[in-house]
């Protein structure tokens, strides 16, 4: 009789540190989703100066709150993503996440207790301070994951950071929704929304202290024992295993010969050191471009965009908002679990930008042939029409298309690509541009929808297709290489000198293993 099958929970201890650090992800998600429709709540309009006296919407007031409701968030990630790199560098991965998670919810609480009287200035400072919190929190989190993650999953356990960001857009939608459909006319159209963020930010908090700090962090601060101790801890294999031994001599191998080789150079060298400047551009531009594939315009102004394809009036904008974000999380796990290290990066990320692209095309040409007609104020809405249904199942199926690549994958690639003396720098430059451009396109998105109608699904749709298929199509496929040989893919050290360096740091642990058991049995 053949013994029951076993699972394995291997890596359950990775997934577990994953899914921790990861709710500050749901906090970057579901910022960027929970702005946009609480600015479109009526009473928010009213209670915040945003109407005339005659009860009309002041459509240029509207679009100025707007844009800066939802900006100011990103201006503050901007510096907070940048000034993660030295803290996280000197304090660890862990300790780092749970102090911004502490500023994260100071803003948090100024948003919460913003009313009329003290007008928007509370809303503007708790979001720069929220982010603040989160711009760190979204360039050291994946810094972390990656650090302490296998190989063989990385792409995987990288790519929930994705999947936690859709869930927090998500929520997001659905809170706005359930709020104006019950509370429309209380300040809890705000309250509400804004406090919730308290609840994954504590949830973070506390389950940051059941983790354990990042071997390869500790590592490089020469703290070798402890380095090894969590490395098996996280592997689930002894403290002397083969396998927890050959993985250590290579990130010691990898943390080594940067020492060597740049000696006293600091920053400048861990830019423009041999192999370095070229994943530093690449870290850039694959956010400048992800930011600028249309995306976060949809995501920060769901409920404009869909109103402004015919989805009218508060309660059909929001709604379709809502199936948006549960369509954006179902495809974003699908394509994380399924399909992430089986596809490969460039693939995923080609396929994903052409996908996009003749979608947002087919948008344009039906919202040029088809313009949308808007209701008299105070009318009833009239049900979507079939070019707007036609319009939003394109929205659909580009999410979809999103969530198979340029959505997960820039994460999960720049956490692959640079080695541990430089990753928090290559993190916090790619959390930095992610969130300078996410600034740029969240402050001129309600302009530019007010100005261009159709040509702006026109103009995403050419960038996907111009720029980010071929970008997909010009950088390195990283899967199913371990980060320290990503030295090798990018010309920093050659195959054999790194083999070289393993084999002498795997000499080194079991002459240092043969001295410490003629230690003890000396004692005994």
């Amino acid at each position: 009789m053949s013994s029951p099958r076993v699972i394995d929970f291997k890596n359950i201890r990775v997934y577990w540190l994953a899914f921790v650090a990861y709710w500050g992800i749901v906090l970057f998600g579901y910022d960027t989703g929970i702005a946009g429709g609480v600015v479109t709540q009526h009473y928010f309009k009213t209670q915040f100066g945003i109407t005339n006296p005659d009860g009309s919407v002041n459509k240029s007031k509207a679009v100025t709150i707007s844009s800066n409701v939802v900006s100011v968030l990103q201006a503050g990630a901007f510096f907070g993503a940048l000034g993660s790199a030295p803290l996280s560098a000197r304090f660890g991965r862990r300790r780092t996440l749970f102090g911004f998670t502490l500023v994260f919810c100071v803003g948090a609480i100024l948003t919460t207790v913003a009313d009329g009287s003290n007008g928007l200035s509370y809303i503007y400072a708790g979001r720069v301070v929220s982010g603040v919190g989160i711009g760190a929190i979204s360039a050291v989190a994946p810094a972390y994951v990656s650090e302490c993650s296998p190989k063989d999953v990385r792409g995987r356990i990288t790519g929930l950071f994705q999947i936690m960001v859709a869930i927090g857009v998500m929520i997001s939608y659905f809170i706005n929704f359930g709020v104006g459909l019950h509370m429309a006319n209380s300040v809890n159209v705000w309250r509400i929304p804004f406090g919730f963020q308290l609840v994954p930010a504590g949830i973070m908090a506390l389950g940051l202290l059941t983790v354990k700090e990042s071997p390869r962090w500790l590592a490089s601060k020469g703290r070798i024992d402890d380095a090894i101790a969590n490395l098996a801890y996280l592997r689930r294999e002894p403290y002397d295993s083969p396998s927890v031994r050959h993985e250590m001599a290579e990130i010691e191998a990898a943390i080594n010969e940067e020492r060597e080789a740049r000696q006293g150079l600091g920053i400048k060298e861990a830019f423009f050191g041999k192999g370095n400047l070229i994943r530093f551009v690449i870290a850039f531009v694959i956010f400048l471009l992800q930011q600028w594939s249309g995306q976060n315009s949809v995501g920060y102004y769901a409920p404009q965009i869909f109103a402004s394809i015919g989805y009218s009036g508060g309660t059909n904008s929001l709604l379709a908002s809502g199936i948006y974000g549960v369509v954006k999380v179902i495809a974003t796990t699908i394509f994380v679990f399924l399909m992430v290290d089986s596809l490969g990066r460039k693939a995923s990320l080609f396929i994903s930008a052409l996908g996009m692209g003749i979608m947002f095309f087919i948008i344009g040409a039906i919202l040029k042939t088809h313009p949308v007609v808007t209701p008299a104020p105070g009318a009833t809405p009239p049900p979507p029409p079939p070019a707007s249904k036609a319009m939003a199942a394109m929205l659909y199926i580009y999410v979809c298309f999103y969530s198979m690549g340029w959505g997960p994958l820039p994460w999960v690639y720049v956490a692959d690509i640079f080695p541990t003396r430089t990753r928090h720098y290559g993190l916090a430059l790619a959390s930095a541009s992610q969130w300078l451009w996410n600034f740029v396109v969240s402050k001129i998105t309600p302009t530019i929808e007010a100005n261009l109608g159709y040509k702006l699904f026109m103009m995403f749709a050419t960038i996907n297709i111009g720029g980010m298929a071929v970008f997909s199509l010009m950088i390195p496929e990283t899967r199913g290489r371990s980060l320290e040989e990503m030295d090798i893919v990018f010309g920093a050290v050659s195959e054999e000198a790194r083999e070289v360096f393993i084999q002498r740091q795997e000499r080194a642990l079991e002459g240092s293993d043969v001295l410490s058991s003629r230690s003890v049995e000396r004692k005994v």
